[in-house]
């Protein structure tokens, strides 16, 4: 299994090794959730827009799988770019429901002439020829829109593909393979020369012939982002016949088919931050290389190599203080470490702390912080709950940086 390191800066788009860009693919997640856009703050850490990702390929043409609302976020990333560059993106969608296509209509790069998107998707037996079309018409017709479809003046083409199809586009050679999933849903697995990508969002287990598709598309996976919606308890239940899996599955067949790195994607609107890192965990303990998607999140794929960063945002007014700590959690290599530190940097919403041990991120760390009272009086440690953010080499010697985010 090749060896996944997590580095610690501001998602950018150069690997932390050295590795020729032309054997280089990143992965961006501008939307993670599923069926509806969430906006509280008890999703605000792993994101609440629906799905969109972007992928650069060695050499650097952009991929962009799925168009929730993340998609308008990207938009904006694109448009702060030099105002005469041209983008033309290849954007494959898995499939035509309102999580995945409402971003469409709110993507400023559709509105400019010099623009020219390729777009790809399946023939929907309800809508007929041209089904991605004519999706774009009845976002943008009256009632439903402010302005139709004239407005936007970039080229636009469309292919139609099936299960089973390949497809070349610079960089990547990609194959699509129907998943179980109400009214019909592709996935998309890409073989580029830095390795395999597999795309495959909105999934059910249970069609023995449709399992065995999704099975043969991610097999040998370096990154593997899979639909992880439901619990293994709600999918067994009261989800089942909904068309989404759980973690469960995607560790299940991680393990059947050599994939490398699983990403659990699709989180449920009703599902916190917290349960997803209880999931996260939960899945750990099956497969070591699990990460959860979030939004800002980038995965860089390269010489036998998987960096993940994660988005670093320092709210809140930072403290200098001095407190002694006592901080438990897992090392990168799964084993359970506990120390004694010192937090000099401190918010309201988080910590940088300096360690001996590096641990794994994403995951959680206890932090015992002494509470000195008022006027030196002595009062019980507050017990903190963080979430590592952060992983960087520190000016000492054998010491690690490590941002985390308070949970509770």
């Amino acid at each position: 299994m090749p060896s996944t390191h997590s580095i610690a800066a501001e998602p950018a788009a150069k690997p932390s090794r050295k590795v020729g860009q032309d054997q280089v693919a990143t992965l961006r997640f501008w939307g993670v959730r599923g069926s509806t856009p969430t906006v509280d703050k008890a999703t605000l850490r792993y994101g609440g827009n629906t799905p969109c990702v972007e992928m650069t390929t060695p050499g650097g043409s952009r991929i962009i799988l799925d168009c929730g609302t993340g998609l308008r976020m990207l938009g904006r990333h694109l448009e702060a770019a030099q105002e005469d560059e041209k983008h033309e993106p290849h954007i494959f969608v898995t499939h035509y429901h309102w999580d995945h296509i409402q971003g469409i209509p709110f993507f400023s790069p559709l509105y400019a002439e010099q623009n020219r998107f390729h777009f790809y998707s399946f023939r929907s037996e309800y809508l007929g020829a041209g089904s991605l079309k004519r999706v774009f018409e009845a976002q943008m017709a009256h009632p439903y829109f402010p302005v139709d479809l004239s407005a936007m003046s970039a080229k636009r083409e469309f292919t139609e593909v099936s299960g089973g199809d390949q497809i070349c586009v610079p960089g990547a050679r990609v194959t699509a393979r129907w998943l179980h999933h109400p009214q019909g849903c592709l996935g998309f697995r890409f073989e580029t020369p830095a390795g395999i990508i597999v795309y495959a969002t909105d999934n059910e287990p249970g069609d023995p012939k449709l399992d065995k598709s999704l099975r043969d598309l991610a097999e040998g996976a370096d990154i593997f982002i899979n639909d992880a919606q439901f619990t293994p308890e709600q999918l067994a239940t009261t989800r089942k016949g909904w068309g989404h899996s759980s973690w469960v599955e995607g560790v299940k067949i991680a393990k059947e088919v050599g994939v490398k790195n699983l990403v659990l994607f699709h989180h449920d609107p009703d599902t916190t931050d917290k349960t997803v890192d209880s999931l996260l965990h939960d899945a750990r303990d099956k497969f070591e290389n699990v990460w959860a998607a979030a939004e800002g999140m980038m995965m860089t794929l390269g010489g036998n190599d998987v960096d993940v960063v994660l988005p670093t945002t320092r709210e809140g007014q930072r403290r200098e203080a001095h407190f002694r700590a006592r901080v438990t959690g897992l090392t990168d290599a799964g084993r359970t470490f506990e120390e004694e530190t010192v937090i000099s940097d401190l918010t309201l919403h988080g910590a940088l702390i300096y360690l001996d041990h590096s641990p794994k991120l994403q995951s959680e760390l206890e932090v015992l912080l002494d509470n000195p009272g008022i006027d030196g009086s002595s009062n019980s440690p507050l017990r903190l709950r963080g979430y590592v953010v952060r992983i960087e080499a520190h000016d000492e010697k054998d010491r690690t940086a490590v941002g985390i985010v308070f949970t509770e």
